[in-house]
């Protein structure tokens, strides 16, 4: 006879998977909760504690830990049946276990490391891991979504389920109990730095896709996404339609995507190209954001990757595929008549990414060098009317400070050092990665000019202090009317000095968005 063992936390699932197997004559062993929920249910369970003879003690910490159960579990089939015999271990075929919700239960700011610790499974990864080391003549389960496809083999294999099965089914075990102790050991290690970082930090993504190549056509690829999603992303996303992502796509089109998320009162559009916005509006309409958006810079949209915060809609659709050639249009759902059109391009790639949030939330932004690691925070800093100081004598219009808080978020997804020139909730300029902040103001004027784009009357938002003036009188050579900047500098009187001689109203941040 067949044996399985189930011991789960999370119960979905469990009740119809156990039925399957009573149907099937397969002998169930069970524990606590778990045992208690079958027999409601009508299903005939065999204690743990029965079946061990050694009763669970310490207020539940010990009772899988036993030979019976490990032995069963470890036994070689044709290699180790003597032993078995010898102490009357019984073979255990089939193992259910998910664990105690570890992760859930430190994520409430009011739990104790009391708390945390009696939440530390023992025996469940104890058991995972045995069953999934002998996967060869074990199965083992810790997800319920796998719980059809093992009845499904086990209903056409006389109650055996497949060696590839077994062994995919070992892997993600693995994984999971790997997961798990990452959990654990990173909540003790910010103890040990309290911090918010530990002192040896572990992550686990999941692979979603070998990319045909990386940045470059000489380098392998592949992306990996985490488990769980804090909100919808380039992670979420569905394909609609279109050519594979590429390495590049895939970033570039996080990077939109990010960007235009800051955007929630009016349709947005944000076109991307390498990693830098070269065009960003918001309009009444989705149409008129994106015509705005395009009209910044053309020339940088060739081949672009597009970001909508609203349903692409059927006209905006039919604009895009008349004026541009585009790699990615990705917005939270797409119309049904704009992918009729969109489908005319056959190799655009439209992704629809679900309802973007209100509010963004907060995770770990990790960038890698060489030999390590570097985390923090995301930048997540929304900045309102009443957090902006006005220093100079000329006081900026409600026009220009909503157009300040409009350049202020784009900035922020801008390469440092970044300028941005803005009107009427539209970028004009914007210059990006140079090592010069008054080269980057030279480039968002240039790039206004050749647009044929007017900058006098606009405003200006760097993500950082100027250091020098010179920022300043190329913005007012340029006639911006108004600049939004973090502060800071050990040269601001002069700053102010110098906007104040130009007649521009300025105003401060106290924050800064470098993007390196």
């Amino acid at each position: 006879m067949s044996r399985a063992l189930l011991s789960v936390s999370n119960k979905t699932g469990i009740i119809e998977f156990a039925q399957q197997l009573q149907i099937l004559n397969i002998e169930i062993l069970s524990t606590g909760g778990t045992a208690k929920l079958l027999r409601d249910n009508n299903i005939k369970v065999i204690d743990v504690a029965d079946y061990t003879g050694f009763p669970e003690m310490m207020e539940g910490r010990v009772k899988t830990l036993h030979p019976k159960i490990h032995g069963g579990l470890l036994g070689r089939r044709g290699i180790d049946d003597d032993v078995m015999r010898e102490f009357d271990i019984q073979p255990i075929d089939i193992v259910v276990v998910n664990l105690y919700p570890f992760k859930q239960t430190v994520a409430d700011p009011n739990c104790d490391l009391a708390t945390a610790i009696e939440n530390i499974d023992i025996g469940g990864p104890t058991m995972i891991r045995s069953a999934a080391k002998n996967y060869q003549h074990v199965t083992v389960i810790v997800d319920p979504n796998d719980y059809p496809t093992v009845i499904n083999e086990l209903n056409d294999n006389a109650q055996q389920t497949t060696r590839t099965t077994r062994a995919s089914l070992a892997q993600k075990a693995f994984a999971h109990t790997a997961d798990y102790d990452a959990a654990i050991s990173n909540y003790l290690g910010k103890l040990q730095t309290a911090s918010a970082f530990p002192n040896t930090f572990t992550v686990q993504y999941s692979l979603k896709e070998i990319l045909r190549y990386g940045e470059n056509s000489h380098q392998q690829s592949a992306f990996y996404v985490a488990d769980t999603q804090a909100e919808n992303s380039i992670s979420t996303a569905k394909q609609l339609q279109g050519k594979a992502l590429s390495y590049n796509n895939i970033a570039d089109t996080d990077a939109a995507l990010e960007c235009v998320k800051q955007f929630t009162e009016q349709p947005a559009c944000v076109i991307v190209k390498h990693a830098n916005p070269c065009g960003v509006a918001q309009a009444s309409t989705q149409l008129a954001a994106y015509q705005n958006a395009f009209a910044t810079d053309k020339t940088s949209a060739f081949g672009g990757i597009i970001a909508f915060n609203t349903m692409l809609e059927a006209t905006t659709a039919a604009e895009i595929i008349n004026n541009q050639f585009i790699e990615v249009i990705i917005a939270p759902s797409i119309d049904p008549l704009a992918l009729a059109i969109t489908t005319e391009k056959k190799n655009v790639r439209v992704l629809e990414c679900g309802p973007l949030p209100k509010q963004l939330a907060p995770e770990l932004d990790y960038k890698k060098v060489t030999g390590g690691l570097l985390v923090q925070d995301k930048d997540i800093a929304p900045l309102s009317r009443n957090e902006l100081t006005v220093v100079t004598h000329t006081q900026p219009t409600d026009a220009q400070i909503a157009d300040c808080l409009f350049a202020w978020k784009v900035c922020q997804f801008v390469k440092s050092n970044a300028i941005v020139y803005a009107h009427n909730g539209m970028t004009i300029g914007i210059g990006a990665g140079q090592m010069s902040r008054v080269i980057s103001a030279k480039i968002a004027a240039l790039k206004a000019e050749e647009e044929g784009l007017q900058v006098a009357g606009s405003v200006m938002a760097s993500d950082a202090f100027f250091p020098f003036r010179d920022g300043i009188d190329a913005a007012a050579k340029a006639g911006i009317k108004c600049v939004i900047q973090p502060g800071g500098s050990i040269r601001d009187q002069e700053i102010i000095d110098a906007a104040n001689e130009a007649g521009i109203a300025m105003i401060f941040t106290g924050i800064r968005h470098f993007r390196h």
